[in-house]
């Protein structure tokens, strides 16, 4: 695969994106701190590889929907610069999905943790 194929060419858009959404997303920051501060914690309670895959996992879908989430916030503000009721419930609602995935990763993580810290 050539340094010209499409695939290697999108790269720089997606780092693009990480880099907004670290310098404008504060949410987008916390996520990724506490994902770190989990890995850490993954080493020094001694993690299983399974139980990693697990951990990356729910990280990974907290930093995923916590991005879709600000996509779609920022594509709303286009379409409909004036409020709107269907605008309000689109961003409230994609809002809901990071705070269910965030949610779910704490209980993963309380799975994964307690236990080893109780040891």
């Amino acid at each position: 695969m050539s340094l010209e194929h499409p695939i290697l060419k999108s790269f720089p858009y997606a780092l693009d994106g990480v880099k907004t959404a670290l310098k404008n997303e504060p949410n987008f920051r916390f996520h990724i701190a506490a994902g770190g501060v989990a890995i850490i914690l993954g080493i020094v309670v001694g993690l299983s590889p399974l139980e990693f895959a697990v951990l990356a996992i729910a990280i990974g879908m907290v930093v995923t929907m916590e991005l879709i989430n600000t996509m779609l916030e920022a594509l709303v503000d286009v379409v409909s610069p004036k409020f709107s009721k269907h605008a309000k419930i689109a961003k409230d609602v994609s809002a809901a999905a990071v705070l269910a995935s965030a949610i779910l990763s704490v209980a993963i993580g309380a799975l994964l943790f307690i236990p080893k810290l109780l040891q």
